[in-house]
């Protein structure tokens, strides 16, 4: 079994920050990328940021420069800093990672239940 558990999700007003954390637990080998995607109402599930295991990052464009990703791979834990949030960025977080269980011979893609974050006055 693998879990995944996030945290940090709200209600900020524009130009607030926020910060995610997400950590994966259960039999775990290796833990390949990590990262967070949104899924605002109306709308698929898009890419926010990703990092890999050697600090790789990947980032969409409507964050660059707002958002930052880390990583605390001895807790196997993910963040998100978000700053200067926009009424945009209000969606659902899903944290998403690539995780190699101690059975499987290969990475799985493994998902979070989800954190609402709204960015609203």
């Amino acid at each position: 079994q693998v879990q995944l558990v996030e945290s940090g999700g709200g209600l900020v007003q524009p130009g607030g920050s926020l910060r995610l954390s997400c950590t994966a637990s259960g039999d775990i080998l290796t833990i390949n990328v990590m990262g967070w995607y949104r899924q605002a109402p109306g709308k698929g599930r898009e890419l926010v940021a990703t990092m890999s295991s050697g600090a790789i990052t990947r980032y969409a464009d409507s964050v660059k420069g707002r958002f930052t990703i880390s990583r605390d791979n001895a807790k196997n834990t993910a963040y998100l800093q978000m700053n200067s949030l926009k009424p945009e960025d209000t969606a659902v977080y899903y944290c998403n990672a690539e995780i190699r269980h101690i059975s499987r011979w290969r990475t799985e893609p493994y998902w979070g239940q989800g954190t609402q974050i709204t960015v609203s006055s």
